[in-house]
């Protein structure tokens, strides 16, 4: 039998960030995943760490708005009527927890990961060699009209207090900074935030350095998950390990191992895809652009241009619909020469989620050496550094740099 101190249960981002923390200060880690490294969720974000991201995304409060959504008549979001008994409690406590005064206080929790998300991920890039991955050159926000740019200078606005800075672009300013992009009344460039152009070699790359250094990585099944006299078991495919202390970081899987625990919580998935396309010959993207009328992104990645699609409320495991993706490809044309599409088919992964919009991180309460990290919603990315080292704080009795407290699984 395999032993171990500790066993990461789920080789994502999130998984392999936390577990090179933890190997950090000395603890000796097993990765282990029923697939490879970074090949679910991870694999198919806009790349972005989102240094500016103090406030989550927030339910709209507005009746109107609301009222188009409830007609899929927005394609930043999408649902469908079949899945809709399943997802309704959550996004009812979703919208409850979107309110003002509950919104800033999850604000005011996560802004000392959001403050510290990129100088995480800098330091594990350098020791990683991967620093090269890393663009410091912010993203834009695009808006098709005066109205909707006046809600994106407020916007901006708002995080002058936390000492963020943005600079707001007329559609001149605009085209010098991205000389390839059609259309734009405005824009909000966010200065702070950096990004990767792979970030499957940011994980991968991370799974490196964690093996230089003596990890391994274990191809296993995380619910088989058992307690057992000396700590916790699970199957492997190279047999049976025994850690003394177990990370849960399964992402949108994570509730297929907390239900037979004895854990229930609102948690839910939103599904998003992405396709890759060759830019037209001349074009060129130097940052991510959110088209914010249209609702997607532009993502310029080491594949090409990665055109990714807003939140899709469906069951973890319904068939893909590629409405949002064939909708975003069209708006995408018009903004920016794409040429051909470079997958037959699209890429679809589902994001974690907790209606507070804030991850659960830290202790089991009914199972000593039981540990949690996931549900980071949108933030995977952003905050797998950080969290991880929050986390192996915690784990090893070190002061931890934030207070861990909001994010702890007894809020629910």
């Amino acid at each position: 039998m395999m032993k171990a101190d500790i066993a990461v249960l789920g080789a994502g981002i999130v998984g392999v960030a936390a577990a090179l923390q933890l190997q950090t200060r000395g603890r000796e880690v097993v990765l282990i995943d029923r697939r490879g490294v970074g090949e679910e969720t991870s694999f198919g974000n806009a790349g972005i760490i989102e240094r500016a991201s103090i406030f989550p995304y927030l339910f709209p409060r507005d009746i109107k708005k609301l009222a188009v959504y409830a007609f899929n008549g927005l394609n930043e979001a999408r649902y469908h009527w079949r899945d809709a008994p399943a997802f309704a409690p959550f996004l009812f406590r979703y919208f409850l927890e979107s309110a003002p005064r509950r919104a800033l206080d999850h604000a005011l929790s996560v802004r000392p990961l959001i403050e510290a998300c990129l100088d995480e991920h800098e330091t594990l890039m350098a020791q990683a060699g991967v620093d090269h991955l890393l663009r410091k050159t912010g993203w834009i926000k695009l808006f098709r009209d005066e109205a909707s740019f006046s809600q994106g200078r407020s916007a901006a606005e708002a995080l002058k207090p936390f000492g963020l800075r943005a600079d707001l672009l007329d559609a001149q300013a605009l085209k010098r900074l991205e000389p390839s992009l059609r259309e734009g009344f405005g824009a909000v460039h966010y200065l702070e935030p950096a990004s990767v152009s792979d970030p499957l070699a940011l994980t991968l790359g991370y799974l490196k350095l964690f093996e230089a250094r003596g990890g391994r990585f274990v191809r296993g099944d995380a619910t088989t998950l058992r307690t057992a006299n000396e700590g916790f078991g699970v199957a492997t495919v190279e047999g049976p390990l025994l850690a003394r202390e177990v990370v849960l970081s399964l992402g949108p899987w994570s509730d297929l191992v907390l239900a037979p625990l004895g854990y229930k919580l609102p948690f839910a998935v939103k599904r998003g895809y992405h396709r890759h396309f060759h830019p037209q010959e001349g074009a060129s993207l130097s940052r991510p652009v959110l088209d914010a009328d249209r609702g997607y992104l532009l993502a310029p990645m080491a594949q090409g241009i990665r055109v990714t699609t807003g939140a899709e409320f469906a069951r973890r495991d319904a068939p893909p619909d590629y409405t949002q993706v064939e909708q975003s490809e069209i708006f995408a044309r018009e903004l920016f020469p794409l040429a051909e599409r470079i997958e037959e088919k699209p890429w679809m992964g589902s994001r974690p989620c907790l209606p507070d919009m804030l991850p659960v991180l830290g202790p089991a309460p009914r199972h000593k050496g039981l540990w949690f990290n996931f549900g980071h919603q949108h933030h995977g990315l952003t905050l797998a550094a950080v969290c991880g080292r929050l986390l192996a704080e915690m784990m090893t009795g070190e002061q931890t740099f934030a207070d861990p407290s909001p994010f702890s699984i007894e809020r629910f």
